[in-house]
């Protein structure tokens, strides 16, 4: 039996991908494929243009991978694993120590830099794992479990760190079986069962390219909120009532600030104004049981 079969894909840039599935669904193995670490029987792999397979040295440089079960090494101090991994990435020496303060910066480690790795603890020693990953710079980031181990208050941190790595162009696959902490960060969702693709596709929820989806509550019903909402340019209706309405909108953030204020201005009760995401929870159900009936 093949642990992954017909699998074809394409990542663009500056995108959180969640990955997700059963258990056994070939999750482990495809992130490995991608990281050139298992060769697939047939196919290509590319991360940045460059063929993994063929030319495995130069596409870990454009890559970072954090396996399920990674490792340490122990008797390193923080500093000294964060320095040994980037000058394996091939990071000029010039810049491995600037590289090293960033990273752990950015993991919460800077308190901890001279301490042997062996002794931190097992949330310190994921977050050093994933420096390691990470400190390199890569242009793709694979993160099998990333937030295993961790508390609440690092789990945050992390999303944010996800978040931001995304702002900075950095593209991201997360496997994790904790769908609500995927939640936090993903714009896409790939979903694979028995080996295969199930579904690939953005969590737009109804928002296509350029648009933006947005949750409109007011404080009391409105029997002309659905032609109010129709009527202004840039606005598409996804779904509304007399009270509530989720709607689409052409722009960014300015344009999201104007429209509010344009609400205001017609008089309409505005309650609650915000950015709404697709819950990653229902549509992954929905994909992998469908027809089904939940509450």
């Amino acid at each position: 039996m093949r642990a992954l079969s017909g699998v074809s894909f394409e990542l663009n840039r500056g995108t959180v991908t969640a990955l997700v599935g059963p258990n056994g669904a070939g999750k482990t193995t495809l992130l490995r494929c991608l990281a050139g670490l298992d060769a697939p029987l047939e196919g290509a792999i590319e991360v940045a243009g460059i063929d993994v397979l063929e030319s495995p040295r130069e596409a870990h440089r454009k890559l970072g991978y954090l396996s399920d079960f990674f490792g340490v090494y122990e008797a390193l101090t923080v500093a000294q694993c964060l320095a040994h991994a980037a000058a394996m990435q091939g990071a000029a020496p010039g810049r491995v120590a600037e590289s090293v303060r960033r990273t752990a910066l950015r993991l919460g480690l800077s308190d901890r830099l001279g301490q042997a790795a062996g002794t931190l603890s097992r949330g310190l020693r994921q977050r050093l794992a994933i420096g390691q990953a990470l400190i390199h710079g890569p242009e793709l980031l694979l993160l099998d479990e990333p937030a295993a181990g961790l508390d609440p208050e690092a789990r945050h941190a992390l999303a944010a760190l996800f978040r931001a790595l995304q702002d900075e162009g950095m593209t991201l696959v997360v496997s994790s079986h904790i769908l609500a902490e995927l939640d936090e960060y993903s714009t896409h969702m790939l979903v694979i069962r028995g080996g295969e693709v199930v579904e690939h596709r953005a969590l737009e929820g109804g928002a296509g390219p350029g648009e933006r989806r947005l949750r409109l509550r007011l404080a009391a019903p409105r029997a002309d909120l659905v032609a109010t909402l129709g009527a202004l340019p840039g606005v598409r209706v996804v779904e509304a009532g007399d009270r509530e309405a989720v709607i689409a909108l052409a722009g960014d953030e300015a344009a999201q600030s104007a429209l509010l204020a344009t609400l205001l201005a017609s008089g309409l009760p505005v309650a609650e104004f915000a950015a709404e995401r697709e819950n990653l929870h229902d549509s992954y159900l929905r994909t992998v049981r469908p027809g089904e009936e939940r509450a």
